[in-house]
C-alpha cells in the first residue's frame, strides 16, 4: 500500500491496528524440527487496541520423554507433562481461542510452523490465519545501533518488558505482546496505521536488502554458483542456479522472505559467482564448495550420524549409492550432503549424464564371464550399457566409472564432455 486517498472510504483505509485482535503465541518443544519433535507448551495472549482480552495456557504431553537439554532450557521435565493433556485435546482449544485474530509469534515459522505440523498429523485444515513475525518487524525497523540482535531477550530489554522471557510458553508470550506493542509505535513513522499496510510493509525489502542491491550489478546471466562474502573474505553463502543474475538479484527484493536470507545478506559485502557450461556443473561445484568450505548459512546437519554421502562403490563395475557413513574402503565420496533429497539429485545428475549401471546386483568379472549377470530395463532402453551381459567390455565401463570419480573429486569437464556427447 503507497498511501490513503484523499478522499477515501473507510474500507480503502484499512483496519486500524487499534481494531486488530492480536493473538500472541509462543510454543515450548521437545528440539527443533516440526517434523520429528514435538509440542511441551503453548501459551497465548489475546490482545487489541492495547487491551488484554485473554490468556491461553497449557502444558502438552509430548507422548515421549523430554531430551535433557530442552530440560535445562526451559524447566520442563518429564513428569510435569505426564497428566498434561495431548495436542488433539489442545489443538482445537487454542484454535478456537486464536479463531478470527491475527497470529503474532517472535520467529513465527518455528511456532506455525509446529502448529501446521500438528493440524496435519491430525487431519485439521489450518486456518490460514494472517501472520506476523515480531523477528521480522524488529529487524526492519530497529538498527543495529539500538539493539545488537534481534532475540526476545535483546528485544524485551529494549522495550522495557513488564515480563521477562524465561523460555517458558505464557511469560515469553506476555514479553512479545509488549514487544509488539513497541514495534506498532515504532511503524506509525513509517506511515504503518493499519493492517492492510502492516502486511504491505513485512513484504517490502529491508533496508539492508535495499542498500546491498549494488552487489547484484555485474552478475551475469548465465548458469553457475554464486558465493555471498563477508568484508573479511569468509563464504558465507553457496548456491547455484541456472540464472546467476535473477537469482542473486532475488535476495535483494521483498520476495525474499528468509530470515536467514537476510540476515546473511545483511553480513555480505561481495558477491562472487563462477559461470559454469550446463545446470550439471554447477550443481556439482555447488555440492564441492559447500563441503569445502562449510559455509554458515548453508543449511547441513548438525549432526554427524545424519550425514548423508554420494558413494561410488570399489566393485569391479562401479555404481552410485545413497549412504550414511564414509568410510575409508576404496571408494570415492561425494559430501557430506545436507539431506538424502540433495543427495538424489546428484545421483541422478551423474547417471544422466555418465551410463553407470543402476542395478544392485553384486557384479563380479567372473559372474559376467559365465554369463550369470541380468539386464535390466535400462539397458532395454538403451540408458545402460549393460557390462552385466557383456554388451559393454569391463575397460569400456571402467571409462564411465572414471568419468564420475573425477567429477566428485571435484573435476567436472570429463561429465560435461560425456552428457554433450
Amino acid at each position: 500500500m503507497q498511501g490513503v486517498p484523499v478522499q477515501g472510504t473507510l474500507d480503502d483505509l484499512g483496519t486500524p491496528l487499534a481494531d486488530v485482535t492480536f493473538v500472541v503465541v509462543d510454543l515450548e518443544t521437545t528440539g527443533g524440527s516440526a517434523a520429528d519433535c514435538a509440542i511441551t507448551e503453548i501459551g497465548a495472549v489475546k490482545v487489541r487496541g492495547g487491551v488484554h482480552l485473554g490468556d491461553f495456557a497449557t502444558l502438552v504431553d509430548p507422548g515421549g520423554p523430554i531430551p535433557p537439554f530442552i530440560t535445562a532450557l526451559t524447566g520442563i521435565t518429564t513428569q510435569m507433562v505426564m497428566a498434561a493433556p495431548r495436542i488433539e485435546r489442545v489443538l482445537p482449544a487454542f484454535l478456537e481461542f486464536a479463531r478470527g485474530g491475527v497470529l503474532v509469534a517472535h520467529n513465527a515459522p518455528f511456532d506455525i510452523g509446529f502448529l501446521k505440523a500438528a493440524c496435519a498429523r491430525l487431519e485439521y485444515a489450518w486456518p490460514a490465519f494472517p501472520v506476523v513475525d515480531t523477528v521480522d518487524l524488529a529487524r526492519r525497523v530497529l538498527t543495529r545501533d539500538e539493539v545488537p540482535n534481534h532475540k526476545l531477550g535483546t528485544l524485551a530489554r529494549h522495550f522495557r518488558t513488564e515480563t521477562e522471557p524465561c523460555h517458558r510458553a505464557l511469560a515469553d508470550a506476555k514479553a512479545t505482546v509488549d514487544v509488539l506493542h513497541g514495534l506498532i509505535e515504532r511503524l506509525g513513522s513509517f506511515g504503518v496505521t493499519s493492517l492492510e499496510e502492516l502486511k504491505g510493509f513485512a513484504k517490502a525489502p529491508t533496508p539492508e536488502q535495499r542498500r546491498k542491491r549494488h552487489l547484484a550489478a555485474d552478475v551475469p546471466s548465465e548458469p553457475g554458483v554464486y558465493l555471498f562474502e563477508d568484508a573479511g573474505g569468509e563464504i558465507l553463502y553457496v548456491g547455484k542456479s541456472t540464472d546467476l543474475r535473477t537469482r542473486v538479484r532475488s535476495y535483494f527484493t521483498g520476495s525474499e522472505t528468509r530470515w536467514r536470507a537476510r540476515e546473511m545478506v545483511g553480513l555480505a559485502e561481495r558477491v562472487r559467482t563462477i559461470v559454469c557450461s550446463t545446470g550439471l556443473e554447477a550443481e556439482v561445484r555447488e555440492l564441492r564448495l559447500i563441503a569445502e568450505h562449510k559455509p554458515r548459512y548453508n543449511r547441513r546437519s548438525k549432526f554427524p550420524e545424519r550425514a548423508i554421502w554420494l558413494k561410488l562403490t570399489a566393485e569391479p563395475f562401479p555404481r552410485l549409492s545413497v549412504v550414511r557413513e564414509s568410510r575409508d574402503d576404496g571408494a570415492v565420496y561425494l559430501g557430506p550432503l545436507s539431506s538424502a533429497r540433495q543427495a538424489e539429485e546428484a545421483k541422478a545428475a551423474l547417471h544422466e549424464a555418465v551410463p553407470l549401471r543402476q542395478c544392485t546386483q553384486r557384479l563380479t568379472l567372473r559372474l559376467v564371464e559365465r554369463g550369470a549377470g541380468r539386464a535390466c530395463a535400462l539397458a532395454d532402453l538403451g540408458r545402460c550399457g549393460a557390462p552385466c551381459v557383456g554388451a559393454e567390455t569391463p575397460d569400456e565401463y571402467a571409462g564411465h566409472a572414471e568419468a564420475a570419480r573425477t567429477a566428485m573429486r571435484g573435476d567436472i569437464r570429463p561429465v560435461v564432455a560425456a552428457a554433450r556427447r
